[in-house]
């Protein structure tokens, strides 16, 4: 048993040394924790307002977590939004239709059970279809996400008529606003789910074939790998992830409305490039999302707390992201530079690639 926890502290030490973004991060979270905590230490540093942070994290976490899993492959998801509301609607309308309000016990359970899975039916069919334009059609990811954005939204206001939908059964609701320990229970399907997600791109052959895709897909093809499968298997997972946080909101909330979130998409982007994760595909970490998710939602608390406005939060996020981006452009640079040889260098490198090892043809070789 110690041996296991040993093997597990070392790697979680080694994935923290090895990755600049994580160790930023943790020294962003415990700067806005510490600040926060000496300006209002009776209510920031509370037992009931971390309780609001895990409420408020487990919603927008699993919307980054999605974007981060389409930039792994070096695409977006745009639609997560729409796809959460979808989904949120499609759960408390058959709520509604059948009346599941008088339910109670048993029957309550096992509607809430049967009801959430033909959300998150819909949300996964609403992901491969974004998955379908983008592998098989061939659309650019943010061209084909932006139009089933627009697609699903007014799917939605279509449907309702642009009005929120309530009767949710306390069955349901017990999702969004009940604890176990102090913990909510939201919050404990947040992290069950990021652990899963961690152990999906880091454990098995499909999160290798993602992140080969995302590094570069013309070599992934050539190893052998089928692009459009890992492809129309990602944008399932984003929609999956989308729905999920559908559900949370609408149990939170106990309503489902086609506009609900509508700031959500901009922040779970800033989210998932500040937990590192490279838009241009190949690199993120599940850890490095969730992360930047609660340093986030701690701001946020921080400057509600201080009676600060949305619109410097907004600022802030602006701030940390574009000093993030910086930091991580000028550290590219310095390690290209370290990395590139000397101008007219010498050495064994040098002489190897400056002594002609036979005649040249000048011919290149084919590709496939």
């Amino acid at each position: 048993m110690m041996s296991s926890l040993d093997a597990a502290t070392r790697r979680l030490t080694g994935l923290v040394q090895g990755d600049r973004s994580l160790v930023r991060l943790i020294g962003l979270a415990l700067a806005v924790l510490v600040l926060f905590s000496v300006l209002s230490p009776q209510v920031f540093f509370s037992v009931i307002n971390f309780q609001t942070i895990a409420f408020a994290v487990p919603e927008i976490g699993l919307l980054s977590l999605a974007v981060m899993v389409a930039m792994l492959t070096g695409g977006i998801d745009l639609s997560i939004v729409s796809i959460a509301n979808l989904t949120a609607l499609t759960t408390a309308g058959l709520f509604a239709a059948f009346d599941a309000t008088a339910a109670t016990g048993g029957q309550a359970v096992g509607l809430t059970v049967l009801f959430v899975a033909a959300g998150l039916l819909v949300a996964v069919l609403a992901g491969l279809f974004n998955g379908f334009l983008v592998s098989v059609v061939g659309v650019t990811p943010i061209l084909a996400t932006l139009g089933t954005l627009q697609l699903y939204n007014g799917i939605a206001i279509v449907w309702t008529g642009g009005e929120a939908l309530y009767g949710m059964p306390e069955a349901f609701l017990a999702l969004g606003i009940n604890t176990v320990a102090g913990i909510p229970i939201s919050f404990v399907v947040f992290a069950l789910l990021g652990l899963a997600l961690a152990v999906l791109l880091d454990r098995t052959p499909l999160g290798t074939k993602l992140r080969l895709v995302g590094a570069n897909p013309t070599a992934a093809r050539f190893s052998g790998i089928d692009n459009r499968r890992v492809l129309l298997m990602t944008y399932m997972v984003t929609g999956l992830l989308a729905g999920i946080a559908g559900v949370i909101i609408a149990s939170r909330s106990a309503s489902a409305s086609p506009d609900y979130g509508a700031s959500y998409l901009l922040l779970a982007i800033v989210v998932a490039i500040l937990g590192g994760t490279n838009p241009s595909g190949g690199h993120g970490t599940v850890l490095g999302v969730v992360l930047a998710t609660v340093t986030l939602q701690m701001l946020s608390s921080g400057f509600n707390i201080m009676r600060l406005s949305a619109f410097e939060y907004t600022i802030a996020q602006g701030l940390i992201l574009i000093v993030v981006m910086v930091l991580d452009s000028v550290h590219t640079r310095r390690r290209g530079r370290r990395a590139a040889p000397p101008p007219g260098g010498s050495g064994p490198e040098a002489s190897a690639a400056a002594t002609p090892t036979g005649p040249s043809t000048g011919a290149t070789a084919p590709v496939a």
